[in-house]
Formats: C-alpha cells, structure tokens, sequence
C-alpha cells in the first residue's frame, strides 16, 4: 500500500531538528534599552497572533484563469495570502504545472488523504488559500459559464495566446460591460501586442533571456563563463509582483475614483528590464553594454562572494570605512595580507580598486584568509567588525537558520489534506492586517460543488449536465 502524505512527511526526521529559540534566549544579555523597540515590533508583529487579527482584502473575490505558467499563479497567490477569496479555475484535467515534479519522478509528489491524486510541489506552494474548480473555456457552455461567474468577481486573471479570450467573445471588452467594476488582468512573457506579443509556447526562459537579464548574468568569458539564466522562474515572479501590484492600485482608484475596473498588463520581461538598475543609463551615456561579472561587482570592491573553508562566503565592503575593517579582521589572522593592502597606494579608494587587476589581487588575499575560516566563523569575525558578511547557504541550511525559524519564515504547515510540510510563509507582515496561509492546495475541482452552488445556484441537473458537455 502507497504511503499517504502524512506518512512520508513523518518518516523524515522531525522538523527542526534544532528547537526555535526563545525570546529570552534570542535577546539574552542584551539591556532592557536594546531590546525594547524589537520586542515592542514582535509584540505586534508575531505569527502566532496572525489569526486574531482581520484580512486586508476579504471583501475582495479573484477567478485565477492562468495555466501553464506561474506568473498567473505567483500573481494570485500574493492575493489569496493578503485575503482575497481566491477561485483557480483549471481545465478539467488539471493545470499542467499541477503535474509536474522533479526528474519526472512521482514519489516526489504529494496525495491528498481523500482522493489520494498527486500534485506536484511547485503548483500545491503556489495554490494556498485557494479554491479548486473545473471549467472548460474550450468549449461554449464552459465560455457561457464564465461570463455569468464574471459579475461575481472584483478580479480575473487570464494568460492565454494575444486576443484569444476576445475571440471567445469573452475577453475584456466583452466581460467589462457584463461587470463594468471588473480589474481584467493579463499576464505573460511579452504581452499581448506590438512587433513580437506571445505566442503559445513563450515562457519564462525566454523572457529572462530577452530581457537582458540572461546576458549579464553568469562567470566572464574569459573565466570559461557563459550566459546563465536563473534556476527559479524569476521572470514569472517578478512579473507576477507587477501584476499582483497593479490590481490593488486599480481595486483603489476603482473604489476611491471612479467605481469602475480597467484593464491591466503584465510581462515577465518587462518586469525584469525594470530591476535591471544602471544598465539603461549606462548604455544610453554611451552606448556600454554592462559585462558578465560573475560573483564579483563593477562599482564595489569588496562586494562577493567568495570561497571559504566549508563552502562560499559573501563579504560586503561597500565602502572606505567597511573597507578597511575588513583587512582588519585578516590581519589578525594574515598580517601579511593586511600590510599588502594598506601599502599599496592603489588601493586607498573604491574608485582605484575597481580595475580587474587590483580586484584579482584583493579577492585573491581575502581568500588566503577565507580558506582557513568556515563561513560562520568568518562571518562572527566580520560582524564584530560591523562588515556585512553571511555564508551562502542551501535549503537544509535556511530550514535550519535561527533567524528564519524564529521569525515563522520556514515553518511546517500541518495542512489538512495533505498533511505536515514544509514551507516558505509569507513575507508580507503587517501590525493589523498580515498576510496569512490557511491552506496548502486543493485537488482538481475540490471546490465544484460549493462555488458554482453558492454564486450560480446550481442544481444536481446542472452539475450533471455541465459534466456530460465536458465543460466542468
């Protein structure tokens, strides 16, 4: 017999395998001054109060139409955490993202413990506090069906092909005279007009790359390094954040101005343009196209990272004064590496270190010292220094790191279909209306019958109906 999720959750070892600490254990020997101002913002901040306190949007209803991209389910998400009753409408066979899973490999996969169908963990992180329903817009009942939920919603979020949904009749031109306060977003990779607007099949590599972010991403040439995109869909994030940003700014000029939605835009690769800082101004002065760099920086030094005796290691000198506490801390150590540094006179400002030659000689010394340090032990060192500094740490490391836990930012969520997991909480916190989770996910359709029941009045003739039609 096939373990359940609760199973496989309890046959790793318990999480954490190091207790959360205490405030009296986090704060020790700190004077009642110090601590003050921290335990007045945790007094009013706490996780553990979340749930007393009211949802910032609940009065505010989302339809998830996305599929194939989590652009549009990122977008939602960061609704469904601040409150919004948020309703995922897949086809009737289920999101593809829903089943996908690592290498292909199925016991990757989570079973919820009444259907016991599998879903894949980036689509189930990604579907907290939201409804699961069936809908079937290839087909006209299934259209016909939209346009009578769409008076229902303050929001809908759709990513399919440039002008399909028009096409459909169902678009935002059609469904805005059907609900004329409707915030109608679209998120993609490139958007739904101009030279090269989407076509099926672009996803999130592809906006990385065109983007610019891909290209100044990665070790230099001369390194043996090539163009690396990110390993996360950074892209489909980012976007997604636009997008989730855009809709709250139009549900407030829609209820403060004119008692009207609008239409919304949203790109993954426009919204990394946005966060590529100095490269416009740079190109545009002239014409310089920033180079890959790989882990060092083009206008700090010291700004890397770097190895270290049991892994890699940032150190952050982002200027003068940081700089020379950093050889400080070597010198107690490398004396030698101190005294090259302060008697070269090519050194003494950040401007005159950041040439390739004299950062190859900096980061080569710090590593001298780095080498024989472990990353928390060259972090303690540097912190007495007030440098900013911290080891590059993976998962099992951060489900383990004090600060994260103590703060409920890696916690298990005991969930009830699918059991205890692990997961990353929100980041959105707030003194009296936080971001929340209430739910991991939902199997295919699990909310059919109470959201088309409850905002459509159906019958069983109808559930029966739609079902022979293949539109739910």
């Amino acid at each position: 017999m096939a373990k359940t999720a609760v199973d496989r959750s309890r046959a790793r070892k318990d999480w954490p395998a190091v207790p959360i600490m205490t405030p009296e254990e986090v704060y020790a020997g700190l004077p009642d001054q110090a601590k003050e101002y921290s335990l007045y913002l945790e007094s009013i901040m706490r996780q553990s109060e979340t749930f007393k306190k009211p949802e910032n949007l609940d009065r505010i209803r989302v339809l998830d139409l996305s599929k194939g991209m989590i652009i549009g389910n990122w977008c939602s998400s960061m609704l469904s955490e601040l409150g919004a009753e948020t309703i995922k409408a897949e086809p009737p066979d289920g999101d593809p993202l829903r089943w996908q899973t690592p290498f292909g490999r199925k016991e990757y996969m989570l079973k919820d413990v009444e259907t016991g169908e599998p879903i894949g963990l980036h689509f189930l992180h990604e579907m907290r506090n939201k409804q699961s329903i069936t809908l079937d817009l290839e087909k006209p009942e299934g259209r016909d069906l939209l346009k009578r939920l769409a008076v229902h919603f303050d929001v809908l979020i759709e990513n399919y092909p440039p002008g399909q949904f028009d096409a459909w009749k169902i678009g935002y031109r059609q469904l805005s005279k059907v609900n004329p306060r409707l915030v109608y977003c679209w998120v993609g990779q490139r958007g739904q007009w101009g030279p090269l607007k989407d076509e099926p099949g672009v996803r999130d590599p592809v906006a990385q790359c065109a983007s610019g972010f891909v290209h100044g991403t990665g070790d230099p040439k001369e390194f043996g390094g090539r163009p690396t995109r990110s390993g996360l869909w950074m892209a489909d994030h980012v976007g997604g954040t636009a997008a989730a940003m855009g809709i709250v700014a139009a549900l407030i000029h829609r209820d403060r101005v004119t008692g009207k939605g609008q239409f919304i835009e949203a790109t993954g690769a426009e919204g990394i343009i946005r966060i590529l800082d100095y490269n416009w101004a740079w190109h545009g002065m002239d014409g310089s196209i920033r180079p890959r760099y790989g882990n060092w920086d083009l206008a700090i030094n010291i700004y890397a990272v770097n190895p270290a005796k049991d892994g890699y290691m940032m150190v952050g000198g982002g200027h003068d004064r940081l700089w020379y506490r950093i050889w400080k801390t070597v010198g107690d150590e490398v004396p030698e590496a101190e005294e090259e540094i302060v008697a070269d006179p090519n050194l003494r400002n950040v401007s005159e270190r950041l040439p390739h030659t004299r950062q190859v000689k900096t980061y080569t010394l710090l590593c001298e010292w780095l080498k024989k340090n472990t990353r928390s032990e060259a972090e303690r060192k540097l912190i007495r220094q007030e440098v900013a500094s911290g080891g590059v740490m993976a998962v099992h490391e951060v489900a383990e790191y004090p600060h994260f836990k103590y703060r409920g930012q890696v916690t298990e969520f005991d969930d009830q279909l699918y059991g205890p997991l692990l997961v990353g909480s929100s980041p959105m916190l707030a003194e009296k209306i936080p971001a929340r989770l209430k739910w991991i996910g939902r199997p295919v359709g699990f909310d059919n019958e109470d959201v088309y029941r409850r905002l459509l009045g159906f019958t069983r003739d109808d559930f029966e109906r739609l079902k022979k039609q293949g539109a739910i």
